[in-house]
């Protein structure tokens, strides 16, 4: 793993040849690493890109940090964070009520310091 600091005081952490935003998401992509070797997930994606709309009008993009999916076929999105902005704490909450609404087999985790895993 490789070092560089960035916004908000994260240090930009490299793992498995990408960088991350912060040791935390670097340290839980090793995680998900293990998991997937353990045949505990069935796959998982970094940094995945959602567009959030309203009525067909793109409002924001929103990058989650993890797409996990389970053996049981169900997606749980992992949110990484140390430090919310209002800015992110604005999207979480559009991404939950615009993209997951009514996918009763998708959830939405923050895990972090302050949050410690939260499911919304």
């Amino acid at each position: 793993m490789r070092w560089g600091r960035s916004k908000y005081g994260a240090t930009r952490t490299e793992y498995g040849g990408r960088w991350y935003a912060s040791r935390a998401e670097a340290s839980y992509a090793a995680g998900l690493d293990m998991r997937l070797k353990a045949k505990d997930i069935r796959s998982w994606e970094p940094q995945v890109s959602v567009n959030l709309e309203v009525n067909g009008i793109k409002i924001c993009r929103y990058v989650v940090d993890f797409r996990v999916q389970h053996l049981d076929g169900s997606i749980e999105w992992v949110e990484v964070k140390g430090f919310w902005t209002p800015e992110a704490k604005l999207k979480a909450k559009l991404f939950d009520a615009l993209y997951l609404h009514g996918k009763k087999h998708e959830t939405y985790t923050v895990s972090g310091p302050s949050r410690g895993g939260r499911r919304l």
